[in-house]
């Protein structure tokens, strides 16, 4: 007889990928689902596709699948996130960094399509003091109650420049940092933060030459069901905080009092890719190092929601109103780039959902 791990909650499996390798999704309320594949080695025919009876169907359409540039700012240029707003409008982030190369203005963008058309709406392009040439803009969330037409919130996560988050007021297309270059939306070093997944230590491992941390900053983002606490946390790191919205949307408020809002809210056991919340006040975390998602109470005290061998590298969560949280699987640190130039990904990836009793937080008018 073998022992093996026992796996906690129940996974049901949504969809299967056997093209490239997945990182976002969003459920709109009534049900569709999204999906991107940013553009880091594989062969992407869209960045962006809706699942269509099993299928994979390139959206909003091909023709803003096919950048002519990394500066297209009318077409999709390497999408890492896609997120359905409380009015049910789907925005698409668009790093404009393939391969993580430099940004050039166009390239990175906040796209918004209306779903009750299938049409593009807004296209709110960044200044290049804003997404830089090194950025990598990673998440975002939404709250709409806040000015004219509401307020995005963007992680820069970027592995080789500042870190930051970026905040966006929906009705101008006007867009500032703030944490720029904060410790909380830096990588931990390699001294006090060791990540371990699949056993092995997570790091940079080129074909030729000594391994190297991995460097990435401000990756999950989530935002409280009342809305006054944002929470973000570093890709590379086990520490988890939140800073005050009222403060990183008031642009009379200074960088250093923006800063003083910043709350540690702690140790959180595990690195974490994507964050989530939901209307009862939780937190949900993806937990790499353990094959996990956890979710955190209102109290500070965390559970483990569900634990599985198949959660290899589990990246980005969505709280959809069918009372689920969809999650992405998509073994992200068996890429070449951390395992010596070998490819250790065995296809599928895989799209999993697990019932919650709870909802998506929609702050809304």
């Amino acid at each position: 007889m073998t022992v093996t791990d026992e796996p906690v909650g129940e996974l049901e499996v949504v969809h299967t990928f056997t093209g490239p390798m997945p990182t976002g999704v969003s459920v709109s309320h009534t049900g569709r689902i999204f999906i991107n594949f940013p553009k880091w080695g594989d062969e992407v025919p869209a960045t962006v596709v809706e699942l269509r009876d099993g299928a994979e169907v390139p959206f909003p359409d091909q023709a803003w699948n096919n950048p002519s540039g990394d500066d297209d700012a009318q077409a999709l240029v390497s999408v890492q996130s896609i997120v359905v707003d409380p009015a049910d409008r789907l925005w698409i982030l668009d790093t404009g960094s393939p391969m993580f190369q430099p940004t050039k203005p166009g390239g990175p963008k906040l796209v918004r399509v209306d779903l009750d058309t299938d049409t593009v709406a807004q296209v709110i392009t960044f200044p290049a003091d804003v997404a830089l040439p090194s950025s990598y803009l990673n998440d975002v969330r939404f709250d709409l109650r806040r000015g004219e037409a509401g307020i995005a919130y963007i992680t820069d996560s970027s592995a080789s420049g500042p870190n930051a988050i970026i905040v966006v007021d929906l009705a101008s297309g006007t867009s500032w940092r703030r944490l720029h270059d904060h410790p909380s939306t830096k990588a931990e070093p390699l001294h006090t933060f060791r990540p371990v997944v699949e056993g092995r230590p997570f790091l940079q491992r080129p074909p030729d030459g000594d391994p190297e941390p991995v460097s990435m900053g401000s990756d999950g983002i989530a935002i409280n069901a009342d809305g006054t606490r944002l929470f973000y946390c570093a890709l590379t790191s086990r520490r988890l905080y939140s800073v005050a919205t009222d403060a990183l949307v008031d642009r009379g408020v200074g960088d250093a009092e923006v800063a003083s809002s910043v709350i540690d809210e702690g140790d959180k056991s595990s690195g974490s890719d994507g964050l989530e919340s939901d209307d009862a006040g939780r937190l949900y975390l993806t937990a790499y190092e353990h094959n996990a998602v956890l979710r955190r109470r209102p109290d500070g005290e965390y559970e483990t929601l569900v634990h599985d061998p198949r959660l290899l590298w589990p990246d980005t969560m969505s709280v959809a109103t069918d009372g689920h949280l969809y999650v992405t699987a998509n073994q992200l640190h068996r890429q070449p780039a951390y395992q010596g130039g070998q490819d250790l990904r065995r296809k599928p990836y895989a799209l999993f959902r697990l019932r919650i009793d709870a909802g998506p937080v929609l702050l809304r008018r």
